[in-house]
């Protein structure tokens, strides 16, 4: 299985005079977070599947400033983000792809201003153009008929108006998708946005994840779909709270794609 993943970065393609179509941006969450990691290697197994010639960055990827920016450190996001441009026009990139909804905003919406102008898809959005150009099946497996409510990460909803790839994949795979009363434009945020993720919520009545969670829950759902790290960990956390995590899980659109033909 090691061989089926193996992950070729920019400097060995370089090395061989080559170039990939697209850079797969993995994120912090993605490349640290044990959870996020599995979404990591699920989306790596469908571009191996769907024979996509990519690379990644490996260890010259860093943080896009993301969560600087959101907390106000504007100065650190600059150097952040000139740092990341200066790699990335390095290796004359084009076209980047990330299952982070805050890598996606970030780059595609405030590296051009910097001067880093790339063509940028979220996974979900990448994912349905190669099922569109016949490159991916996606189908019913062991997701078919089962009750999944999709949680739209506001920075792929909200921010850039994307509703719907996420959902597009999701009834490839035949299940049965019921929305949530708070969703698309009317959603509600996780919890982890702006920075939160890495500080301890300001007292008060209830958590946002908790809240998010329990608007899931009323759809009586048997997976909450998710299309970000950060989501994933707040829903998860949240189901955890409400001790359901034997009857709910929590898993990511390109988590489920994978493991309904067992990758």
């Amino acid at each position: 299985m090691a061989e089926a993943l193996k992950v070729p970065t920019m400097a060995e393609y370089l090395a061989e005079g080559k170039k990939p179509e697209v850079l797969f941006w993995v994120g912090c969450a993605g490349s640290f977070d044990d959870r996020a990691k599995k979404i990591t290697k699920a989306f790596v197994k469908l571009l191996h599947e769907a024979k996509v010639d990519f690379a990644v960055l490996g260890t010259e990827e860093s943080c896009t400033g993301d969560p600087a920016k959101r907390a106000g450190n504007e100065f650190l996001f600059q150097m952040q983000a000139a740092t990341n441009i200066e790699v990335l026009n390095g290796y004359e990139i084009k076209k980047v792809v990330t299952a982070c909804p805050h890598c996606f905003n970030t780059i595609k919406n405030e590296y051009p201003s910097l001067g880093g102008n790339y063509e940028v898809m979220h996974h979900t959005q990448f994912l349905k153009s190669l099922l569109n150009e016949g490159r991916l099946k996606v189908e019913g497996g062991k997701f078919k008929g089962k009750s999944i409510t999709f949680h739209d990460p506001c920075y792929l909803g909200r921010a850039n108006n994307e509703y719907e790839a996420p959902r597009d994949l999701l009834r490839k795979l035949e299940v049965e998708l019921v929305e949530m009363r708070k969703c698309k434009r009317n959603g509600l945020c996780c919890g982890a946005g702006g920075a939160q993720m890495f500080k301890e919520p300001e007292p008060g009545n209830k958590d946002v994840n908790i809240e998010r969670t329990e608007q899931a829950m009323e759809v009586q759902p048997e997976i909450i779909a998710a299309g970000c790290p950060f989501c994933n960990t707040m829903m998860t956390d949240g189901v955890k709270n409400k001790h359901k995590e034997n009857e709910i899980a929590v898993m990511d659109v390109a988590e489920m794609i994978a493991n309904a033909h067992d990758l």
